[in-house]
């Protein structure tokens, strides 16, 4: 870890930050983006060949089944989620999600709950703290896990203590488990790559989107834009928020004759 931590800092002080207007969400953006830089280059080495050479050679109905035994083996983070939220309705059906999974899904190998009609919600403690009223914080971009903010990285916290995998004492079960996690997750979101790769600013494309899709989460559909954001993160800093570049001034009224 320490030598981990000499390489960020490194990276840190080498980072340059492009020209242009600074998004007011990512006060640590020089560091963000030299962590970003490693993650990068750790995937591009590492965890994306993996992640390819599993796609090539696992039968898809496999891959289906993996997805869907690690996804039906955390679902207890969503039911807690479910109860921290006020949501019970959602609480009892995941509840039978779970149950109809585990036994006539051999395990969450297979998904009949889908078939009979129990939808599949997606809930955990980061976005519960903001429908608490929990404010997001600034932008943060984790090493070998990506990005996030501070609101969701106290939140990663809180789902860890809920997932059942944090509670195999066996490490050998515990640490394979988290790797076929971790290459199934990173399988997913190869199709995606080529978003990303066609971007002109990658890190702040990713950032954008993250953010955007985590207030989608938090506020039930009525997501904000960049610039509705950024308005509403200065508010909340107690700034007085500044217009867009290139936006033009709002109408007003002519003055009294």
């Amino acid at each position: 870890m320490s030598l981990l931590a000499l390489c960020l800092l490194l990276l840190v002080g080498c980072a340059a930050l492009p020209p242009g207007k600074r998004s007011p969400r990512d006060p640590w953006e020089r560091m963000n983006r030299a962590t970003y830089r490693f993650n990068d280059t750790f995937d591009k080495a590492i965890a994306r060949p993996v992640a390819r050479g599993y796609r090539r050679v696992t039968p898809h109905l496999v891959q289906t089944g993996v997805s869907n035994f690690f996804d039906n083996l955390e679902y207890p983070v969503v039911m807690v989620n479910d109860l921290l939220q006020g949501q019970f309705v959602p609480f009892l059906s995941d509840t039978g999600r779970l149950l109809l999974n585990t036994t006539v899904g051999i395990g969450g190998l297979m998904d009949p709950a889908t078939a009979a009609g129990l939808e599949k919600n997606d809930r955990d403690f980061g976005q519960t703290l903001g429908k608490w009223g929990a404010r997001t914080g600034p932008y943060l971009v984790i090493p070998f896990l990506g990005p996030s903010d501070l609101r969701d990285a106290v939140g990663r916290v809180g789902d860890e203590y809920c997932n059942p995998r944090h509670y195999i004492r066996n490490s050998y079960v515990d640490y394979g488990l988290w790797l076929v996690r971790a290459i199934d997750t990173r399988a997913r979101l190869l199709d995606a790559q080529s978003a990303l790769d066609s971007a002109y600013d990658p890190y702040a494309f990713l950032r954008n989107v993250y953010l955007q899709h985590r207030d989608f989460k938090v506020n039930g559909g009525q997501s904000l834009d960049e610039e509705q954001q950024e308005q509403k993160l200065l508010e909340e800093s107690g700034e007085d928020p500044q217009m867009p570049e290139g936006a033009s001034p709002p109408p007003q009224a002519p003055p009294p004759h």
